[in-house]
């Protein structure tokens, strides 16, 4: 079984109110992205495509890959506009895989056991996504932010990455979704995670595998120290 990982690292961070892109932060040590790589280096899976962007595939090369030594990234590839753009670009430069992994650099505390549970749930279902129970209520507002309904706290979860597939159910996935990509903004469909795509245009089930609430991803500048506690208790 050929296993490999998209790691994507072409988002500029708006919401970290930085000039550097979040994953480019230095969290003790190393950059954010680096912790991502690590994990992946680490782990069962046989290569890495690093997706970022078009100014940034020369500082990935230098400053990320090879100064950190991470041998499995293969390719460093510029992603696109929005967030499903970047992962298209991965899978198209990805040619051909029996199962996939789709990570957001911005999260650092993937690692190789998370990764061999999902492969080991992926191999029985076929598409699996990182993911936790919510602990707090929460509401569905309209437009007015007054509260619509108040859904079951036991079916809410948060939602993580890596979210894990079979390469050619994703890959069909994506092209129908690129295929038809004016009829989805026209109609106001907000593409936000890769299990959704699979649901939507693959008309595939996905199960959630509880994976750790401290897999969380760098956004707002005040994750930066519940990173950093998180670094304490996991011993990195």
């Amino acid at each position: 079984m050929k296993t490999v990982a998209i790691v994507l690292a072409a988002g500029k961070g708006k919401r970290m109110k930085s000039d550097a892109p979040k994953q480019y932060l230095m969290l003790k040590d190393m950059p954010v992205l680096c912790y991502a790589l690590k994990a992946f280096e680490e782990s069962l899976v046989d290569e890495v495509i690093l997706v970022t962007g078009r100014e940034e595939i020369e500082y990935c090369r230098s400053q990320i890959v090879e100064a950190y030594g991470f041998s499995k990234v293969t390719q460093i590839v510029e992603g696109g506009k929005e967030r499903y753009h970047s992962v298209y670009a991965g899978l198209v430069a990805l040619k051909d895989a029996d199962y996939v992994f789709i990570h957001d650099g911005a999260r650092p505390f993937v690692s190789p056991q998370m990764i061999q549970k999902l492969y080991e749930e992926v191999n029985v279902h076929g598409a699996v996504v990182a993911g936790m129970p919510v602990k707090d209520t929460i509401k569905l507002v309209d437009e007015n932010q007054f509260v619509k309904e108040t859904p079951n706290r036991k079916s809410v979860w948060l939602v993580q990455t890596p979210q894990v597939f079979a390469y050619r159910d994703i890959f069909a996935a994506y092209e129908k979704l690129i295929d038809e990509e004016a009829q989805v903004t026209e109609r106001g469909i907000q593409v936000t995670d890769d299990a959704m795509v699979l649901e939507t245009f693959g008309g595939k089930k996905v199960k959630l595998v509880e994976t750790g609430y401290e897999n969380i991803k760098i956004t707002t500048p005040e994750d930066l120290p519940v990173a950093r506690v998180f670094m304490g208790i996991l011993g990195l």
